[in-house]
């Protein structure tokens, strides 16, 4: 009986063994996450297709015009509710 708890010990002790030295060679093989983080943006740039100069100045122009006819439309509807209301509260009084 004593040598069954014996090798049981020895087992314990080379699996605790084991697993340490695992620890050991994971970490060392483990590359810091903020240098991981910046390799793999730096990766990922690569393989963005940019647009031409040309293309962003076109839909720069686009955005523009658009938000300027929004702009026109929402004080033109802005100025017929004053105007409503105008009448609404002329007509009360």
């Amino acid at each position: 009986m004593a040598k069954n708890k014996d090798a049981l010990k020895t087992k314990k002790d080379e699996k605790a063994a084991g697993d340490s030295a695992k620890k050991k060679k994971t970490g060392a093989k483990k590359p810091n996450r903020v240098v991981k983080y910046f390799k793999d943006l730096k990766s990922e740039f690569k393989k963005v297709v940019w647009p031409s100069k040309k293309t962003v100045f076109n839909n720069t122009g686009v955005v523009l015009v658009t938000m300027v006819i929004s702009g026109l439309f929402i004080w033109g509807i802005d100025s017929l509710f004053v105007k409503l209301l105008e009448l609404l509260i002329n007509q009360a009084g």
